[in-house]
């Protein structure tokens, strides 16, 4: 089949070139040129493990295209796919469909034949009803259907989960449409992944639901490690414990400094916004987006209590800056506000990030990036570890010790063990464990 993918984002880029890869033939359009430039020389915007090599297979093998020109893209498409960004609109939360507007008059000017326009984006619900209406204003007399089709894709895991998901959601009641979106994904049937059709607001409500209900998870499990902290329990035996039950599960029960990135905040946020559009009050995710938002400068206050009190003049080295590993995602990332809150308690900050540097320096002023783990915790009062990267999770601990000012470790994802760090010579605090 033949797909016209709006935005090269990650999602875009990421969807993009995984349909290539199931054999559909795929046009990227993105108005930024010098992306386009960039995609067309080998170069990935993003940091995506396996990304590049995806691209450049199915540029090579001519399934896979990208260009500024929409024309010639969406005139011979099967299926749209609007793909562009719904930041958080400033001032009142509400996602900004701006772009997923925009894509739309642009869809129904070219549209030639029956075409499947799919909103991939996050969109709240009742976009699609808007995306129909502004398609049938601008070309009344145009032939297609409107279908919800949410990303589910983790970063840093995202060619897997879009080609091993644990399911597809499709939001339409139109036959064609149905029969195109079951084409286009016809290689997961080998996987016997679960396609779930329904209608789509209810699809458009799913994806929110989702990233809400893992929110919550990342939450609960945080504010039960400051219990734990309290009346000698550990939270990752709590968490095991717990996790085990089926009702449950595991994922998403890691304590740490809150969760980040470009899906969860937004999307809480924009979910709390329309449930109050509908006076239908959200108390719980209300209070979760309350909480992380607090944790994370909680966060900094672990470290200055650890220290005595007082950072002013102190050294301390990060290690990790992402919101999570395998990624170079700084949006909405726990080491900016811990930054900013060490920095105003007179901090002077190194800091070290496999992948994130680049991006974290549009939003830290004032640090140090370092160009290793090592060189980081040079001369450095304490060292706290803010992301999971493997690479700092079998640190030379030996040459650590030798390299700080004072052996002192503030693990905030609990990667080290607290009586091993102790044996090592450290004074270590981790998140949630007494023992």
């Amino acid at each position: 089949m033949r797909v016209a993918m709006i935005g090269t984002g990650y999602v875009g880029l990421v969807s993009g070139t995984c349909f290539a890869d199931f054999g559909h033939v795929v046009t990227c359009i993105d108005k930024d040129a010098s992306k386009i430039d960039a995609l067309n020389n080998g170069q990935i915007p993003i940091y995506e493990p396996g990304l590049q090599d995806l691209v450049a297979k199915n540029v090579a093998e001519e399934r896979l295209f990208f260009t500024t020109d929409p024309e010639e893209a969406i005139r011979g498409a099967d299926a749209v796919f609007i793909a562009v960004g719904t930041p958080t609109r400033r001032g009142d939360g509400h996602a900004d469909l701006s772009y997923v507007y925009a894509a739309s008059e642009e869809i129904a000017r070219l549209i030639e034949g029956f075409t499947v326009v799919v909103t991939k984006s996050t969109v709240p619900v009742g976009t699609g009803d808007e995306v129909e209406a502004i398609i049938r204003k601008t070309n009344p007399d145009a032939d297609f259907a409107v279908v919800s089709n949410p990303e589910f894709l983790r970063e840093g895991a995202a060619i897997n989960d879009f080609k091993r998901p644990d399911r597809v959601v499709v939001g339409t009641e139109d036959d064609r449409a149905i029969e195109v979106m079951q084409e286009l994904y016809r290689p997961l049937y080998l996987n016997e992944t679960p396609i779930i059709v329904t209608r789509r607001r209810t699809s458009e409500l799913t994806k929110y639901a989702a990233n809400a209900f893992l929110a919550v998870k990342i939450t609960f499990i945080n504010e039960i490690a400051d219990l734990c902290e309290k009346v000698g329990a550990n939270v990752q035996e709590v968490s095991r414990g717990i996790g085990l039950d089926n009702r449950i599960g595991g994922k998403f029960l890691h304590a740490g400094p809150g969760y980040g990135g470009s899906c969860f905040p937004k999307d809480t946020l924009a979910l709390s916004r329309i449930a109050a559009g509908a006076q239908s009050d959200l108390k719980i995710v209300d209070s979760v987006i309350e909480v992380n938002a607090a944790r994370k400068k909680k966060m900094a206050d672990k470290v200055i209590e650890f220290m005595g009190g007082d950072v002013s003049g102190k050294t301390i080295a990060l290690l990790g800056l992402a919101f999570k590993p395998n990624t170079d995602d700084m949006r909405e990332a726990p080491s900016i506000d811990i930054v900013a809150k060490l920095q105003e308690a007179g901090a002077k900050i190194r800091a070290y990030d496999p992948a994130s540097m680049e991006e974290a320096e549009k939003v830290m002023s004032g640090v140090m990036f370092c160009d290793g783990p090592y060189h980081a915790i040079e001369n450095a009062d304490v060292v706290v570890i803010v992301t999971e990267w493997d690479q700092f999770r079998a640190l030379d601990l030996d040459r650590v010790k030798s390299l700080v000012a004072s052996p002192k470790v503030v693990d905030l994802r609990n990667i080290y063990k607290p009586d091993y760090m102790e044996t090592r010579g450290f004074e270590y605090t981790s998140v949630g464990r007494s023992y």
